[in-house]
């Protein structure tokens, strides 16, 4: 970032705000932590980004070696930014702030969540009971179309989230964000059904999936993601 922007402070806290302080900076890296994605990908999770902020930011954190652009082989044949391996470190950072963060009042404004964000929350809070049994899923956020498609995999040490679903899951489920967030911590599917969710497969693992995803802190009506 220029010079004239930054802190001039000799602390690894101001050094850090240098180079993820400005905004949308930590929401880019959010939305970059479960894969590479292409710049109409990142508008569509960053609605309310201009995109000459979203511009700024992406080329300040590829400066930074936050991030990089990549082409993609053909067929995909486009450009890509996706996390270093130094950005990925940013990743405990961003879950922890966005945990801290679900102590504070919540809004009576109506929240957009990405896909990504209510995905993060099921890597962040999915606690496996000790008897755990490995299990995959697919789940389709059908209000974000296909960039709502996500692969799970339960096992006991927690939840695997990518955006590469598997082949023949266990369990496939079909919902939106808001009820996808809603369930969890629920022990069964009465409310992903009332909701209009579709599961095929084995249901058993969809109400392992949502009864093991328990948010933490004193206020769930705000329904806020680790990753908001």
């Amino acid at each position: 970032m220029p010079t004239q922007r930054g802190y001039r402070q000799a602390c690894g806290v101001a050094r850090g705000l240098d180079i993820v302080g400005e905004r949308w900076s930590l929401l880019v890296v959010r939305e970059l932590l479960l894969g590479p994605k292409r710049f109409t990908d990142l508008q569509q999770a960053l609605p309310t980004a201009s995109p000459n902020a979203l511009s700024d930011r992406l080329r300040e954190l590829a400066d930074a070696g936050v991030l990089r652009r990549r082409q993609l082989p053909p067929p995909g044949n486009v450009r890509v930014y996706e996390l270093t391996a130094w950005g990925r470190g940013l990743e405990p950072i961003v879950v922890a702030l966005g945990t801290w963060a679900l102590a504070a009042p919540p809004t009576a404004e109506q929240l957009f969540v990405s896909a990504d964000s209510a995905m993060l929350t099921i890597r962040t809070f999915f606690a496996p009971t000790p008897e755990e049994r490995e299990a995959t899923l697919r789940i389709e956020l059908r209000d974000h179309g296909p960039a709502g498609v996500f692969g799970v995999r339960l096992t006991s040490p927690g939840a695997a989230v990518t955006h590469e679903p598997p082949d023949e899951p266990d369990a496939v489920l079909v919902t939106t964000t808001d009820a996808l967030l809603a369930a969890f911590g629920s022990d069964d599917l009465t409310g992903l059904a009332a909701a209009g969710a579709v599961v095929t497969g084995d249901p058993e693992v969809v109400r392992r999936l949502v009864a093991g995803t328990r948010i933490p802190g004193p206020e769930r009506s705000g329904q806020l993601s680790p990753g908001e």
